[in-house]
């Protein structure tokens, strides 16, 4: 694939150009790199423009599926003939692409929706790249993960991206034990046909209470947010309605804790500072509390000081 980019990059052949409406626009050259371009997860007029000259100007173009890609670029007139790039034949064209950059040529790489590496073989490439000492440069745009954050309702000032959750249930349940108590909204990429088992698993694990939201078909024609508790999301699961789509499940953090009672600390405090200095109490009862540290060793200079008065 490197030696036709270069046929082409050299005898003009290739118009490096992408259509806005009506206006062809020339795409300005690109410096050798690999460029890890963001595409629409549905609406095809979520892609940037910054994108567009990318895919354009490109020496060469890998993507996951040529007929999704293909599908894309028509709809911008972009003359440009995408390469398959998966994880069947990632053993074989990653060396390919990794040798065009090598020769200096530019290379875009495309998932058939939103973000590349993320949740794709395309981390591989990426991997590769960075270790021969190519320049990798992410082009941004259209994200499953925040369209469905933003669009949840839910908390969105710490977040945590967890993938596929594992097919298996003993295995799933596992998985959403060992990030109940993790403090930030979780986000999941769930098919439609597991979404009935997630939830039931989700509420079981994370507890019913937990509010979540069910995002389906972001950006597209029938675009949902389904939200409520996991209760009342597992109750509309279970009565077998018919999910279609592509699905991002998001769920709300744990409540915080609540503060320990003064006396309880007091106490803990006290009995701590009989075996180990002020300071080393402090930082334990710090530990066992989840209270600041520096409040619980003033707290301790203060008790210290009423016994000495």
């Amino acid at each position: 694939m490197e030696n036709q980019a270069s046929g082409e990059a050299q005898t003009g052949e290739r118009q490096k150009t992408y259509r806005l409406h009506n206006a062809t626009i020339p795409a300005r050259p690109l410096e050798p790199a690999l460029y890890l371009v963001a595409t629409p997860i549905g609406n095809l007029s979520d892609i940037t423009l910054r994108a567009l000259e990318t895919l354009a100007g490109a020496d060469v173009l890998a993507c996951e599926d040529t007929r999704v890609t293909r599908v894309l670029l028509d709809r911008y007139g972009i003359v440009n003939r995408p390469y398959a790039y998966h994880e069947h034949n990632a053993n074989e064209a990653g060396p390919k692409l990794l040798a065009a950059l090598d020769a200096g040529k530019s290379v875009a790489l495309v998932s058939d929706a939103g973000t590349p590496l993320v949740s794709d073989p395309g981390y591989r490439l990426g991997q590769i790249a960075i270790a021969a000492g190519h320049r990798v440069v992410p082009i941004p745009g259209a994200s499953a993960p925040l369209a469905a954050l933003v669009g949840s309702g839910l908390s969105n000032d710490a977040f945590f991206f967890a993938g596929f959750l594992p097919s298996k249930d003993k295995a799933r349940r596992d998985r959403l034990r060992e990030l109940s108590l993790v403090p930030a909204t979780l986000i999941f990429f769930e098919s439609p046909h597991r979404i009935a088992a997630t939830i039931t698993a989700a509420a079981d694990e994370l507890g019913p209470d937990r509010r979540a939201s069910v995002c389906r078909e972001l950006t597209k024609t029938f675009e949902e947010f389904r939200r409520g508790t996991l209760r009342e999301l597992k109750a509309f699961y279970d009565e077998g309605a018919t999910v279609k789509g592509e699905i991002v499940l998001v769920i709300a953090p744990p409540d915080a804790p609540a503060a320990p009672d003064p006396i309880d600390v007091d106490a803990i405090l006290v009995k701590l500072v009989k075996d180990m200095p002020t300071g080393k109490a402090a930082t334990e009862a710090a530990k066992q509390t989840g209270l600041n540290r520096k409040d619980l060793y003033d707290r301790l200079l203060e008790l210290k000081g009423r016994d000495e008065a």
